[in-house]
């Protein structure tokens, strides 16, 4: 049967040629995604590791933002990146970024602790995780263009739905590799030293990963358009200097990318730590349920894919978004309702409430290690969030010393100003013992009991966060390929998929936690996620056109 240049067939499919290529470029793009994620399901060890010099909260709050960036740069490696797809081809920027991105990750591995050449360890990490962004800010809007360039009117969601999935497969098979690595080595060795070994692993990964995109053609779309001479010469200006395409790019990212970005990671990432530092899960058993989680829901990324191709992107994107939005609180309240039932229970009967001076209560998060909280409402909250204890707040008189009420039980925290360290640290120790022994005869658990978890149905709730990934993700690259022309795709369609991925994404969960240690509610989090889906529900729904049926070839 005949072919077209663009590897279309008569009929309309794609030759086995093709499939190849897409198989190829997807595959490569599920080990960079290996690579990035690595970070994010590691950061409570790479935390210790790293950031030993900041006390337990910072430490994990840092680690989060260290992670998120690798984020905050991937809007400039959209723009580098899309840029040479744009003027010299795709197959070549596929080359460059996974290159930077295993080297990077190799080096992660590689990086000696805080313990032993400290600040520089922190610093030398950020610097690896500014590179993997970079990278990957170059890396999705080429596997997305390129993919999309050789699919078949009417089949654009279902094969751009593949690339889609490689991110939560790169996130499946890390979690995988860690957990591997946890039941061989045992928690100690693993915390310790193992936890190098999946970073490490990358060496191999990128070597195939080479090996497989130079085995790939260059975009039959873009051959053509070079052929004829129809190319941009300036993608930057033409992209982002002009009204016309600029108001696209805002459109795409307010009311497609930001959206889809926060439910994508509060399902695959905000739910993990949700499990481990707010119902105190063990790590392994929380990793395994978001792998079975991820296992369930990650064909339904080719489902919506699908149906995107017969009702629209819009309405599937846009659904996922608003259904997220509406059911956050009563899934995460069933989560910790089956994952930790005794913080319900005991929160329910001996409730934890800090009375304090609200001038006195600082927003406790010291990314430096410099500042120290010693003001009775800071020591008392203090206290409560490492435990991961929920607590509200009362307001006192000023100049009133701090308590914590559980129950019917009321602990008087203390001033710690110009204490010497040492008295402070053994005062500090008497007030958290006793805050201890209260909320241990109330009820609340230092860990969740595993035998009174429900596992079945923790899976059931996580998967249903994940379908809500899948709706808004399956189809968002054909949504945005379809929205900006050739010449320019590459750089258009990167950067607002990396602002919304990087920026309103990637902080999902440092700004969650943040959020939950401020008011001391674990689920307050939720509304940075919930505010954005619905901003997004509503700009899409409003001025983001419908693209299906649009052709991209131009």
């Amino acid at each position: 049967m005949a072919t077209s240049p663009s590897g279309v067939r008569a009929d309309g499919t794609i030759g086995t040629s093709h499939k190849r290529v897409v198989f190829a470029s997807s595959l490569g793009t599920v080990f960079e995604w290996y690579d990035f994620y690595l970070y994010g399901s590691l950061a409570a060890v790479i935390g210790k590791q790293f950031f030993g010099g900041l006390n337990e909260t910072s430490q994990f709050i840092f680690a989060l933002l260290a992670f998120a960036a690798g984020f905050a740069v991937r809007p400039f490696g959209a723009i580098v990146f899309g840029r040479v797809g744009d003027l010299i081809g795709r197959k070549y920027t596929f080359l460059i970024t996974i290159v930077i991105m295993g080297t990077s990750t190799f080096l992660v591995g590689a990086l000696p602790s805080y313990a032993s050449i400290g600040w520089a360890a922190p610093i030398i990490l950020i610097i690896l995780r500014l590179l993997q962004g970079l990278a990957l800010g170059g890396e999705y809007g080429g596997a997305a263009t390129y993919v999309a360039e050789h699919a078949p009117m009417g089949k654009r969601g279902l094969y751009t739905s593949f690339i889609q999935i490689t991110a939560t497969f790169g996130l499946f098979l890390s979690l995988l590799v860690i957990l591997g690595m946890r039941f061989s080595l045992g928690t100690e060795a693993f915390e310790a030293w193992g936890w190098r070994i999946p970073f490490l692993l990358s060496a191999i990964l990128v070597g195939i990963s080479v090996y497989i995109r130079l085995q790939l053609q260059e975009s039959p779309v873009f051959k053509e358009m070079k052929e004829q001479g129809k190319g941009s010469k300036a993608p930057l200006t033409e992209a982002f200097g002009k009204w016309p395409n600029l108001k696209l790019v805002i459109l795409a990212l307010l009311g497609a990318t930001a959206g889809q970005a926060v439910v994508w990671y509060t399902g695959q990432f905000y739910s993990l730590y949700f499990l481990t530092q707010s119902l105190k899960i063990d790590a392994t058993a929380a990793n395994l349920l978001i792998a079975a989680a991820l296992l369930i829901g990650t064909p339904f990324f080719v489902v919506f894919g699908a149906l995107s191709d017969k009702i629209g992107r819009k309405p599937v994107v846009l659904a996922g978004c608003l259904l997220a939005a509406l059911t956050y609180f009563p899934i995460f309240k069933g989560i910790t309702h089956y994952g930790n039932p005794a913080i319900e229970t005991a929160a329910a009967a001996s409730p934890v409430t800090v009375v304090a001076d609200p001038n006195a209560c600082s927003f406790q998060f010291d990314p430096v290690g410099k500042k120290t909280f010693t003001s009775s409402c800071d020591v008392a909250k203090s206290v409560l969030a490492k435990r991961g204890i929920p607590y509200s707040n009362v307001d006192a008189p000023a100049g009133t010393v701090a308590q914590v009420k559980i129950g019917s039980t009321t602990v008087d925290s203390f001033e710690g100003g110009g204490m010497a360290k040492p008295d402070f640290t053994a005062k500090a120790k008497a007030f958290t013992t006793a805050v201890g022994a209260d909320l241990k005869t109330a009820g609340y658990p230092e860990k969740a009991d595993p035998t009174q978890s429900n596992y079945p149905m923790l899976v059931l709730l996580l998967t249903i966060l994940v379908l809500y990934v899948t709706m808004v993700y399956g189809p968002i690259a054909a949504w945005l390929v379809e929205m900006f022309p050739t010449r320019i795709r590459y750089t258009s369609m990167s950067l607002p998929y990396h602002i919304g991925n990087g920026w309103f994404g990637g902080f999902v969960p440092t700004i969650g936690f943040m959020l939950v240690a401020w008011k001391g509610d674990i689920y307050y989090g939720l509304w940075y996620p919930i505010g954005v889906a619905l901003m997004t529900f509503v700009i899409g729904l409003l001025f983001v056109r419908e693209t299906k049926d649009v052709s991209i070839r131009d």
